[in-house]
């Protein structure tokens, strides 16, 4: 068979191994396939087998998966099998092709008969069409995947079938910047051509998520969407392309670029826990009000009022991506506040101003290191001798504020509840939420935790001045 050469070995998981073995006694031939052969190419670690079973019917490979487990049919077609307790995918070779008015549909149909060089030409790159027999320990590469590996080159597998998912305009995108590899002029014509309208929204939000979450410069993808005319499809990226900023706040060009620059700079600040997926989101998207807002003003560029604006712009952004409301609800907040750890050093906020800051993120799960983390990226994506040298100093001065008052991580638990008011005689009802309101205040305003002492505060005057009856 053409590409068959003999390399080092790619290591095979346990359970899989005696799923390999099972297949060669039914006169099956089990080969890895996919990103598991590519990353373990490239020196990266990958713990989920995708394995594609040849020569045996779906039901034959069912049958003895059900060996080593529980199996599941899911995919498209139910063409995946999964055993329950075994990292990996198995599939019988698959045979695709648009139908439909406008190719809008897939017909979908096994082909358990074909070889690995018919069954590899469908799947997108070269480097995701090598494959490794691991009973005979070689390696399967008809369309020279490990050389364009070498060479750091992206490739279409075969271009008659590239088209046949639109999804692989992100996927190159993806590549390109999680590898850092260069896509060569066919395969970027190719994706000029590919319309994402007929992707259904929770497969971009996928690749979207892969890109801002793995990629060690999301902006590489994002440069790529652009370049190919992609980026017509996330018009509220598209949008931030042309539009101008005042030179001394950001030299580095319009508001695509500085964009650009944040979300990598995001990255670095990137932790690997649940924080990561609102960092990058709120860093693609703290600018979004700026095309809505940007204006000349006496020879100076504004745009104020820009992180209001941007909030709605930002969750319809994420809402047509079909992202979960608390990740809307969350980057909405970022948006919202993204100024602020520059803004509130410069105006000498008070601690009441950070405790109620702290407050309403925390009603949004944000919390302040993670605002700080955007604003910080915000600072240092742009090119003024401060974001040069690093420098943030605002930003400094915030956590020492926010740090001094303990609310990096949540905001002021309220030392007032309603048992303490029926302590104090009041029937509970609707006025114990204006009191608890005005207990919060007095507590921001004045830093105590004494629900007693805020509470004799309180009591002394209403809010309209009158005093509260019991």
């Amino acid at each position: 068979m053409a590409g068959v050469v003999k390399t080092p070995k790619i290591p095979v998981p346990e359970p899989v191994q005696g799923i390999v073995k099972a297949v060669a006694k039914e006169s099956g031939k089990a080969i890895l396939v996919g990103g598991y052969v590519r990353d373990h190419l490239l020196g990266i670690g990958s713990k989920d087998a995708d394995v594609e079973v040849f020569h045996v019917s779906l039901e034959t490979l069912e049958r003895i998966l059900a060996r080593f487990g529980e199996v599941n049919r899911v995919g498209r077609a139910f063409a995946v099998l999964k055993v329950k307790g075994i990292e990996g995918d198995f599939s019988i070779p698959r045979h695709d092709s648009k139908t439909g008015p406008g190719h809008k549909g897939f017909s979908v149909g096994i082909a358990p008969d074909i070889e690995f060089e018919e069954a590899a030409r469908r799947r997108d790159l070269t480097i995701n069409s090598i494959g490794y027999d691991p009973v005979a320990e070689t390696f399967l590469d008809p369309f020279h995947g490990r050389k364009d590996l070498e060479a750091k080159v992206l490739r279409a597998t075969d271009p008659r079938h590239f088209a046949e998912d639109p999804l692989r305009g992100l996927r190159v995108a993806d590549f390109a910047a999680r590898f850092d590899m260069q896509p060569d002029p066919e395969l970027e014509r190719l994706c000029s051509e590919l319309d994402l309208s007929e992707l259904p929204p929770e497969r971009i939000l996928v690749e979207l998520d892969k890109i801002l979450l793995k990629a060690p410069r999301p902006s590489v993808a994002f440069r790529f969407l652009e370049k190919v005319g992609l980026l017509r499809f996330f018009p509220e990226i598209e949008a931030l392309s042309g539009v101008p900023q005042e030179a001394d706040w950001h030299p580095e060009g319009d508001v695509f670029v500085h964009t650009m620059m944040v979300i990598d700079e995001a990255a670095l600040l990137r932790r690997g826990d649940a924080e990561d997926r609102p960092l990058m989101y709120g860093a693609l998207c703290h600018d979004f009000g700026k095309p809505v807002t940007t204006e000349s003003v006496d020879g100076r560029i504004r745009s104020r009022g820009h992180d209001t604006a941007g909030v709605a712009i930002a969750e319809g952004f994420l809402e047509r991506l079909r992202a979960p409301n608390e990740l809307v609800i969350q980057v909405a907040a970022l948006v919202q506040h993204h100024l602020a750890p520059g803004l509130y050093s410069r105006m000498g906020a008070k601690p009441n101003a950070f405790r109620r800051l702290a407050r309403e993120l925390e009603s949004a799960s944000v919390t302040m290191e993670l605002l700080l983390r955007v604003a910080t990226a915000d600072s240092f994506g742009r090119t003024t001798p401060e974001a040069r040298k690093r420098r943030f100093e605002e930003g400094d001065q915030f956590r020492q504020q926010m740090e001094a008052l303990d609310l990096e991580e949540e905001g002021p638990r309220d030392a007032v509840q309603g048992r303490h008011l029926i302590a104090r005689g009041f029937a509970p009802g609707k006025h114990f939420r204006e009191i608890l309101a005005r207990c919060r205040e007095v507590q921001d305003q004045t830093g105590w935790d004494d629900p007693q002492k805020i509470l004799d505060e309180v009591m002394r005057y209403s809010p309209s001045n009158h005093p509260i009856q019991g």
